[in-house]
């Protein structure tokens, strides 16, 4: 069950007073878009609250970089009418315009194939590609420039990520007097803090910035350059994607080296869940799978199992299939995961994991399913059909994390009926009640090691022998609210403080 967020009293409404609607011009500005293009929870957060606000009756944009999967995706994109040029340490940079829709909300793609024409969007193996300061320096002064081409004034710049997070530092010191932008309050939201956009000095020259940004207040990071340390001194108010994780990163041990910064800003810093989009994760009408079913049907999720298996190879068995859907990297809890590998050989159950990341941990779960034949590694591109057959074939999912700002995959598996195993921590905390305390829909560890994990996967495959209990289980995960229709409406609270709370000069 979601657990309540709590606005700070400033932004709270009593909830049986009338509201007055404050209806406004919301952008949003992020360096990934689902179903556009994807690395992350970020682009499925992009890709659903716009529309969730703009249900509620605001003008929302969003803008995005014109990544190679852009033409992929399958949608309609026409090339817009608008061209961009601007200067980037003092040289001429040019760029097209796509224009796309996301359920009603224009979707406005910059063009540039010096910079966006490449996969993955921000780096290899080998590390992060090193013109990133230029790439999204390039990204955000656009952004703000297609804003007048377009005449669009917006009340509320949302910015996702250290991706975004020069916007903010802009409109606090270049523009600061530009009166275009003069009602605009800047969001900057925290989807992951172990990713800062952190680059050498020299890039401050790159990005066009001037020397004054390069400071205590400012961008300065033991001599280097971290981005988001701006995004989050300049704008208006920041936010995380879940309560509890904003509180974690305040601490030394998960501030990532920026929880001092954090604290500066601690009295506007708010954390608010994320939601999943309803309408593409629906197990009554999702088309990747070979049957539907419902709360009130359960018949078609056997029939998914059972095909499941036949697609990846698994024996045709009545045991419990477990499944993971995500980036396989130590954040996750793969090192748990192997840890356990040879106890999940030995029990009765498939295992199932769709991803890519750490060749370790790939080359170790390769090995165990090469001497079990019951584990299952989908590794390579990311394949998102297969991603909702795990979801629906689970009976269990899940996510040890060691650590999770919000995560998504235990929403969807609730949604799917597939009971989550999860770690007490970040989003998992707000989103996942243990079976033992009241409404409660999966199982829960505290400690991050192998044997609390291996405890709770034991707790749930004992209940899952029991049919009746457990069809319990899953219904009552099914029934609760993963939408995005509380959340917006946080969000919508959050901006209407940001407005009469906007920051002036420094």
């Amino acid at each position: 069950m979601r657990r309540p967020y709590v606005a700070p009293c400033r932004f709270r409404v009593a909830p049986t007073l009338p509201i007055k609607r404050n209806f406004m011009k919301i952008l949003h500005v992020a360096s990934e878009v689902t179903p556009f293009a994807k690395t992350g929870g970020l682009a499925d957060v992009v890709g659903s609250l716009p529309v969730a606000l703009q249900h509620l009756g605001h003008e929302v944009r969003i803008i995005t970089p014109c990544h190679p999967s852009v033409e992929a995706a399958g949608m309609s994109i026409r090339k817009g009418r608008k061209n961009i040029e601007i200067l980037l340490d003092g040289v001429p940079k040019r760029g097209g315009l796509r224009v796309g829709d996301l359920a009603g909300v224009p979707v406005y793609f910059i063009e540039n194939k010096e910079y966006f024409s490449r996969e993955p969007l921000y780096g290899t193996g080998c590390g992060e590609y090193p013109d990133n300061p230029s790439r999204f320096a390039f990204f955000c002064r656009t952004a703000l420039d297609l804003c007048k081409r377009l005449d669009f004034r917006p009340d509320i710049i949302h910015c996702h990520d250290w991706q975004s997070a020069l916007i903010p530092l802009l409109l606090r010191t270049e523009l600061r007097n530009d009166l275009f932008y003069g009602r605009a309050a800047i969001v900057y939201t925290i989807h992951n803090l172990a990713y800062q956009g952190l680059f050498p000095k020299d890039s401050l020259t790159r990005m066009g910035l001037d020397e004054s940004c390069f400071g205590v207040d400012g961008v300065e990071y033991y001599g280097s350059v971290n981005l988001m340390k701006g995004g989050i001194l300049a704008a208006d108010l920041v936010t995380t994607v879940s309560p509890t994780y904003c509180r974690e990163i305040l601490s030394q041990e998960q501030g990532c080296g920026l929880d001092g910064v954090l604290r500066r800003r601690e009295r506007d810093l708010l954390g608010i869940i994320n939601g999943i989009d309803t309408v593409r994760w629906n197990p009554e009408t999702d088309q990747n799978l070979p049957k539907n079913y419902s709360f009130a049907s359960l018949t078609g999720k056997r029939v998914v199992k059972r095909e499941l298996r036949s697609e990846l190879g698994l024996e045709q068995r009545e045991a419990p299939l477990l499944g993971m859907v995500s980036r396989i990297v130590d954040q996750k809890g793969f090192d748990l995961l192997v840890e356990l590998l040879p106890r999940l050989e030995a029990a009765d159950l498939d295992l199932v994991v769709l991803g890519s990341g750490d060749e370790r941990y790939l080359r170790a779960l390769t090995e165990a399913g090469k001497r079990c034949g019951r584990i299952k590694l989908c590794t390579g591109s990311f394949n998102d059909p297969l991603a909702h057959r795990i979801y629906a074939g689970s009976d269990i999912f899940l996510m040890p994390s060691l650590y999770e700002p919000c995560g998504l995959g235990q929403l969807i598996a609730l949604r799917y009926g597939a009971v989550p195993v999860v770690r007490h921590t970040g989003g998992l905390a707000d989103t996942v009640i243990d079976v033992e305390q009241r409404g409660g829909a999966g199982f829960v560890f505290e400690e991050y090691s192998a044997q609390p994990f291996w405890g709770a996967i034991q707790r749930a495959l004992e209940l899952y022998g029991n049919p009746e209990k457990w069809k319990k289980l899953v219904r009552r995960g099914m029934s609760l609210d993963v939408s995005w229709d509380a959340s917006a409406r946080e969000y919508e609270a959050l901006y209407m403080g940001a407005q009469s709370h906007r920051r002036r000069e420094p």
